[in-house]
């Protein structure tokens, strides 16, 4: 644990106060709110998660930006000065240019710096997806685990996170050219909210589409039921983007069930959230994945 920083980036969802207990670094990202950029920190310390869903809600529409370069050159050298190795959980490939980014300053550091090992692995998850395989990746590293057994570690349990995830609002996924505009409108008058998933990938499919939001909910506890492996025994995480009611609703949905499960709420933060809008709630485990083979 000495020898090597753990590290991930901001769209993994954690907020500051688990990163801290973890003892993982986050690296903030980037977003604009017109011609302004903000950087979000897991302390929302430029823009709280609040301000930001209050100014969607309003009609102003966000960009993002992938880490620049010389983000991961800073983070990266910072533990290379103090003599320590480096491994970094990046956001999935599938869904940003995030990982080839890291791999070239990577690879740069690594001549730099002789002896010293930069690992970067694509998690090939988005936001709470990404933070469960943190969590998981940080409770081995507190014990001690060396950064070769932690690789090993992180890589089962990225093809067994089941990542399940409803939407509310339609023209962000419109936007992003996840539905058509005739599905959007359509979908939205009929009050559809599609369940989505990510694939092998790493990016964004559409597996379903739920009238209504229990029932939405009811499709995501389906497949925590068919695929979730000793569920009482693992961290469950649930993530919303500003409908605190309906991650309640699922949170209250888990409990009832898996009552001894560890279970943690989180909020989704800017990066995610000026992809999917207000209202995606999102439910991840561990389980037996049908699109990943298993040991």
């Amino acid at each position: 644990m000495d020898n090597y920083t753990l590290i991930t980036d901001v769209t993994a969802d954690l907020d500051a106060s688990t990163y801290e207990e973890l003892g993982v670094v986050c690296i903030p990202m980037g977003f604009m709110f017109g011609e302004t950029e903000y950087m979000h920190y897991p302390d929302g310390r430029e823009m709280s998660v609040k301000t930001f869903y209050e100014r969607l809600e309003a009609g102003e529409m966000p960009k993002t930006a992938q880490i620049n370069p010389l983000v991961y050159h800073s983070y990266f050298e910072a533990s290379l000065k103090e003599g320590k190795d480096v491994l970094y959980l990046c956001f999935s490939s599938g869904l940003s240019g995030s990982y080839a980014t890291a791999s070239m300053i990577a690879r740069e550091l690594e001549e730099e710096y002789p002896g010293r090992t930069v690992r970067v692995i694509d998690t090939l998850c988005a936001s709470v997806g990404e933070g469960w395989v943190v969590i998981n990746a940080a409770k081995a590293y507190r014990a001690g685990a060396t950064l070769e057994e932690l690789e090993a570690i992180v890589r089962k349990d990225i093809a067994r996170c089941c990542q399940w995830f409803t939407v509310e609002n339609l023209m962000h996924l419109r936007r992003g050219g996840r539905l058509n505009s005739f599905e959007a409108i359509v979908g939205s008058a009929l009050k559809i909210q599609p369940v989505l998933t990510i694939d092998p990938e790493g990016k964004l499919t559409v597996v379903s589409k739920e009238r209504g939001t229990r029932n939405a909910l009811l499709y995501l506890m389906r497949r925590l039921r068919e695929e979730a492996k000793e569920p009482e025994t693992q961290t469950l995480l649930i993530a919303h983007a500003d409908c605190p009611e309906k991650a309640e609703m699922l949170r209250a949905m888990v409990a009832e069930e898996y009552p001894q499960a560890e279970l943690h709420v989180y909020d989704i933060g800017p990066i995610i959230g000026s992809h999917v809008g207000n209202g995606m709630c999102a439910l991840v485990f561990g389980g037996a994945r049908k699109d990943f083979p298993q040991e």
